[in-house]
């Protein structure tokens, strides 16, 4: 099993390259790093590359709205160079708030912004001159100054719903998914894998403790926090067996902000959404994942106390073995 974590907005970087450093030394097959409205992503990517050495270092995801395709396939080279060949690059059109909101741009296009900034990425890295007339973008003799450590870096697309999912299945290596039902997951990934095989990837939600409650309480958190902000995951959860679920959530987010809307959170959501629990349960709670037919599950730390004795747990219970 390859098996990935994330280390993300819950940590200071301080931390994420700490933690880096740390599973540095296990099997681990890749660390993915996100990036929302604190860390920037290619920043943080170079930094961990100075602490690894085998691991693959992904992102999870850049948004293809706060960047330009040339500038993304500058830092994808640029990071690929500093890390010997090991970059997966994770593309993803984030959500409305974020690219209107907080980058000040039209959320507009996304299905076609996606084919687009994936086939300039790949023009550019293949050390062509790219010349590149499009429906969004058009581009003349734009071409690396750098020789890329390859001509083709593996490029992951971030689906949530089925037309993106076709995208990702026509355009890219892989696809990284995020808080899909089990059931729903399995369906999908064999319907689509049945037409072609591409690497499915899936970031799950992960709390481990020796105290189980502990764990189940700071899960039940993250799913309410997504739920809550999250409208596009409001209303895919809501379509696929979570309706009264996610509005009881998104209520109760409205009245008393995240006081108390993890409180609905129900044990089914949490067993198709999350892994929490004992290093014990954690561990069998992955192979329900696995069993879907994820490729590579990707686990989300998320720190339970202090955030590095939480890691050496969450090291101790999926990576030393």
């Amino acid at each position: 099993m390859r098996v990935a974590c994330s280390l993300g907005s819950l940590l200071s970087i301080n931390e994420v390259l700490q933690c880096s450093e740390i599973i540095s030394k296990t099997k681990i097959d890749a660390i993915w790093v996100p990036e929302t409205w604190g860390m920037e992503n290619f920043s943080m990517l170079g930094a961990m590359s100075s602490k690894t050495r085998i691991q693959k270092i992904g992102s999870s995801i850049i948004n293809i709205y706060s960047r330009s395709p040339s500038t993304i396939a500058m830092g994808a080279a640029t990071i690929d160079s500093l890390s010997n060949g090991r970059l997966i690059l994770g593309l993803g059109t984030s959500s409305i708030p974020i690219v209107e909101s907080f980058h000040g741009n039209k959320f507009e296009k996304p299905l076609q912004r996606m084919k687009e900034y994936v086939e300039i990425i790949r023009l550019a890295l293949s050390g062509r001159k790219v010349n590149y007339d499009g429906d969004i973008f058009k581009l003349n003799n734009f071409t690396l100054l750098i020789k890329p450590q390859r001509n083709k870096i593996p490029i992951y697309v971030a689906a949530i719903n089925k037309k993106m999912i076709n995208l990702a299945w026509s355009i890219g290596d892989g696809v990284i998914f995020y808080l899909r039902p089990l059931n729903e997951m399995k369906e999908t990934i064999s319907k689509m894998q049945s037409k072609k095989k591409i690497d499915v990837t899936c970031q799950l939600i992960t709390c481990v403790s020796e105290d189980s409650e502990e764990a189940i309480q700071r899960a039940k958190k993250t799913i309410a926090f997504y739920v809550s902000v999250g409208e596009i995951y409001r209303k895919f959860l809501a379509k696929n067996g979570y309706l009264s679920e996610t509005k009881n959530i998104f209520e109760e987010f409205k009245k008393s902000g995240f006081q108390s809307s993890h409180k609905l959170v129900t044990d089914a959501m949490l067993k198709s959404l999350a892994i929490c629990g004992t290093p014990d349960q954690c561990k069998k709670q992955l192979d329900n994942f696995v069993n879907v037919g994820i490729d590579q599950p990707i686990l989300q730390f998320n720190p339970i106390g202090k955030t590095l004795d939480s890691f050496q747990l969450f090291k101790k219970t999926f990576l030393d073995e």
